[in-house]
């Protein structure tokens, strides 16, 4: 479901699979793999790195995969589970000893819009791909959770929110860019975006910076979304919900 490349300094984490790479328990376990992978060697190497997340394909991600919830005997409960690994992941992003940039290929949908705002920059192709929270389309409440994520990252105050929460919109990389400021730079192509970030994660490793402070600073400004993560600490790693089924 994913993949790790090392390319220098920097780590490269590649979604595989399906098209649309949707939230299940199998991919979020695969990517707090490749993390959990990526931070023991770069613990060893003990020399800065930066991340960089990508997918192949039309998606960055759709979002939860509402379908597989919807196959198992318990669809609630189900979903229940997605939400918290999706919460232990972020937690775990939000926590990484290093830089992280998202390089977004293609559409990135609800929970795979909020997986993408848990890295520090966004990059994103100019050609294609939307950002989008679909949940007032599709008759679904966003998690109080999902809207800290967005008050920290989203510009424009009430109107930037009112956009995107209220009014579904679908933004481009280049409207995201310049006019809710989620967006850190646009590219040409799919292939323009991995170069970019490349690019900025070379200047962002040559920073120096000792990833477990760059980490804590971090951690103070996603505070408001680390305390609505951390109410239930059973819920953060979903271990009280695991055992119900």
């Amino acid at each position: 479901m994913c993949t790790v490349e090392k390319q220098g300094n920097l780590y490269i984490l590649t979604l595989i699979g399906n098209n649309e790479h949707r939230l299940n328990p199998t991919l979020i376990t695969s990517i707090r793999s490749s993390l959990s992978q990526i931070k023991s060697q770069s613990l060893q190497s003990k020399s800065p790195s930066a991340l960089i997340t990508t997918a192949h394909g039309k998606f960055f991600s759709n979002g939860y995969d509402i379908a597989w919830s919807k196959s198992t005997p318990k669809p609630n409960l189900s979903s229940q589970i997605m939400n918290a690994q999706l919460q232990s992941l972020i937690s775990e992003l939000i926590n990484f000893p290093m830089p992280t940039i998202a390089a977004i290929n293609g559409h990135a949908s609800a929970a795979g819009f909020i997986l993408a705002m848990a890295h520090d920059y966004l990059l994103m192709r100019k050609d294609r791909g939307f950002l989008y929270m679909s949940e007032v389309d599709i008759g679904l409440v966003i998690p109080p959770w999902f809207h800290a994520i967005m008050r920290c990252k989203i510009g424009g105050g009430w109107e930037g929110m009112r956009r995107v929460v209220l009014m579904a919109e679908k933004m481009t990389g280049e409207k995201a860019k310049r006019e809710i400021g989620v967006v850190h730079e646009v590219f040409e192509g799919e292939k323009g975006a991995i170069e970019g970030a490349v690019e900025l994660g070379e200047e962002l490793v040559k920073k120096g910076w000792d990833g477990e402070v760059y980490a804590e600073n971090r951690k103070g400004l996603f505070k408001d979304v680390l305390d609505l993560i951390s109410i239930d600490d059973g819920v953060v790693n979903g271990s009280k919900i695991m055992t119900k089924l």
